[in-house]
């Protein structure tokens, strides 16, 4: 049996240095599962560590990818039940292949009521979000998102309306963006507004930012003493410059807050996000055959574009 999988040697531009090849899949190795993938959602966190943005933490060559669900094939003697069972085969190697054998106490169940499209979406941005939700309460408050087209900002946005976040705004590029941050009930401000995003950071308790950058900088210099600018993507390719801030500035990443997770906790957070994702519309998914690889890229580039997603099988 063979896999396919998506691997990079070197740093550089997506397009250029990820390669599709194929392999022979060796046998499953004690204490594991063997997962055939169904889809992988194409996002920002998959290929900006491609361009060599972390490059001090990444060992080539790698496997693209961090998210996707997939069903259980095979199962090394103890975990037999499994087989059978969509699961989110995460915090293993790269999730951007035919095939990916994980952890089975890391593997995480998905429940019936919830739909692929939605569940190869439920690791990286929805966990961040609550997580972060949580480490920086914004009930009473005013949040700012800056980068707010992306997944986890309209995740952010509407849980922290839920959470009873007085006003939330959001920063946009894309005009197609509007109706959607509208309709999630966030306020658009518009990138090319100067004055607009000024005053929206100056009146923030709390900045959730995904930019970086210029935008990501300047936001931060606006906002007052005592208020939060949360740093947790770096959408511009630049990081944060802004040595004269008053807010206090906090960076996130995620995989800083699994490192002593222990896996019962781990599946917990999931219980959790299952339910809120049962009640949050996702943004509409368009799915590319994984051949087709370089197309789901170029539109993932696109600003207003649909979330692009891989798919490995021919009944999707």
């Amino acid at each position: 049996m063979n896999n396919h999988c998506f691997k990079y040697v070197a740093f550089g531009d997506p397009l250029r240095q990820i390669r599709l090849e194929e392999i022979t899949l060796p046998p499953i190795a004690p204490g594991r599962i063997r997962v055939s993938m169904i889809a992988v959602p194409v996002n920002p966190s998959d290929l900006i560590p491609v361009t060599g943005a972390y490059s001090h933490r990444i060992r080539l060559p790698a496997i693209v990818g961090y998210e996707g669900v997939g069903r259980v094939v095979d199962a090394y003697e103890s975990y037999p039940s499994l087989i059978g069972k969509r699961v989110l085969p995460v915090r293993s190697v790269g999730t951007w292949q035919t095939y990916v054998d994980c952890d089975p106490t890391l593997a995480v169940p998905v429940p019936d009521h919830i739909d692929d499209w939605a569940a190869c979406r439920a690791y990286i941005n929805p966990l961040s979000a609550l997580t972060m939700l949580e480490r920086w309460p914004v009930e009473g408050k005013n949040v700012l998102l800056c980068g707010a087209g992306s997944m986890c900002s309209e995740l952010l946005g509407r849980w922290a309306i839920k959470s009873g976040a007085a006003k939330v705004q959001g920063i946009f590029r894309s005009e197609a963006r509007i109706p959607r941050l509208v309709e999630s009930g966030i306020e658009p401000i518009s990138i090319s507004d100067p004055i607009s995003v000024g005053l929206a950071a100056k009146r923030a308790d709390v900045t959730f930012d995904a930019l970086g950058g210029l935008v990501g900088s300047s936001v931060l210099r606006q906002m007052l003493p005592g208020t939060s600018f949360i740093g947790y993507g770096l959408l511009s390719g630049e990081s944060i410059s802004a040595p004269d801030a008053r807010a206090n500035y906090y960076r996130f990443h995620l995989r800083d807050n699994l490192a002593d997770m222990s896996p019962a906790v781990w599946q917990t957070q999931f219980h959790r996000i299952w339910d809120r994702l049962n009640e949050t519309p996702l943004s509409p998914v368009t799915a590319f055959p994984f051949g087709r690889w370089r197309e789901a890229l170029q539109q993932s580039a696109k600003p207003g574009c649909p979330k692009s997603a891989l798919t490995f099988k021919s009944d999707l």
